[in-house]
């Protein structure tokens, strides 16, 4: 048994896992965030739609990097690399989305409670985005090494 092929699973069921639990707790922020303005007769902010569906992004670097780490057995990479690889990269990768979803949380109950912020909240959301990227990113550049 090739154990990099655990990690090339793990490398996408971790990211979606973290995507999962960040849209849960976005998407729960946001319900609550519209209920509050329901409630009092104003408008409820659409935008809070876009915040609910940040944390799905990495599921797609999560792909991405599964799609590398089977590139990488292909041309002949280590198992325990890709196994390490796909796990951590993953768990990074999931971790960034879920906690993504948490500062849209946050940023759902500030915007439905005052209207205002859309820019700033984007801002901190898109600086969460960037670890994934970078894992993503880094552990591209390091399983290039593998194709000769």
């Amino acid at each position: 048994m090739n154990w990099g092929l655990i990690g090339i699973g793990a490398a996408i069921a971790f990211a979606a896992i973290g995507s999962a639990l960040g849209t849960g707790s976005a998407g729960m922020a946001a319900v609550g965030a519209w209920k509050k303005c329901f409630m009092q007769n104003r408008p409820a902010p659409f935008i809070l739609v876009a915040f609910v569906g940040f944390p799905l992004s990495q599921t797609i670097y999560g792909y991405l990097l599964m799609n590398r780490l089977t590139q990488a057995v292909a041309a002949g990479a280590d198992a325990a690399y890709v196994l390490g690889a796909g796990i951590l990269g993953g768990i990074a990768i999931g971790m960034s989305a879920w906690l993504q979803g948490r500062a849209a949380a946050s940023a759902s109950d500030a915007m439905g409670e005052t209207g205002k912020g859309t820019g700033n909240y984007i801002f901190v959301l898109g600086i969460i985005e960037t670890v994934a990227l970078f894992v993503m990113v880094f552990l591209f550049l390091t399983t290039g090494a593998f194709e000769g």
